[in-house]
């Protein structure tokens, strides 16, 4: 059975909070993102913290979505120039860690993710799934939902080494063989 390498995106990858970044690059075009700004960091320092119900926290994200999202084609247009500007964020030395076979798993939304291309050196990519037509969560990519999303689509295949910057993924680290923690594109091994 093959062995993969697994990368969380956010301060992982990605210098930042994609979602973060993306909400406030989508203010120049929609101001009405700006009604939802704390309760976006107020949701961001829960899950830093570990404290946040995956529940509360998928709502509080549909609700916004609900509000903001005024048109699918125009915020899948907004995430593609939001790489433009943004792809500067991500980190060449984590990227060179990447191959196209290995898999990024995170809990931004995979649309984003995704918009990324050929940067991230890999289209294996699992992350939340908004529904832009229905403009909710169809499935919030968190805590043991990454390691279930992981399982339904890879089964009981080997993870080599998982990366990540968060104890949030306390769940994918029990699964893995190695672990490394990221901070500033700086690697410590915990496992």
């Amino acid at each position: 059975m093959a062995e993969i390498k697994v990368f969380d995106f956010d301060n992982t990858i990605y210098k930042g909070e994609s979602s973060i970044d993306f909400a406030l690059f989508m203010m120049r075009s929609n101001k009405r993102v700006i009604l939802y700004l704390p309760s976006i960091f107020w949701n961001l320092l829960r899950y830093k913290l570990c404290i946040v119900d995956r529940e509360k926290l998928q709502a509080a994200i549909t609700n916004a979505v609900r509000f903001i999202v005024r048109d699918k084609d125009e915020f899948l247009r907004l995430a593609d120039s939001f790489w433009k500007k943004n792809g500067r964020k991500l980190d060449k030395r984590m990227l060179d860690r990447i191959s196209a076979d290995d898999l990024i798993i995170t809990a931004s939304p995979s649309f984003l993710i995704s918009a990324a291309g050929n940067r991230l050196k890999t289209k294996n990519i699992i992350g939340s799934v908004l529904d832009l037509d229905k403009k909710e969560v169809a499935y919030l990519n968190f805590g043991e939902n990454k390691v279930r999303r992981y399982r339904e689509l890879y089964g009981s295949e080997s993870i080599s080494c998982f990366y990540t910057d968060s104890f949030n993924d306390q769940k994918m680290m029990n699964i893995s063989d190695r672990v490394y923690l990221v901070k500033n594109g700086k690697l410590r091994r915990i496992k």
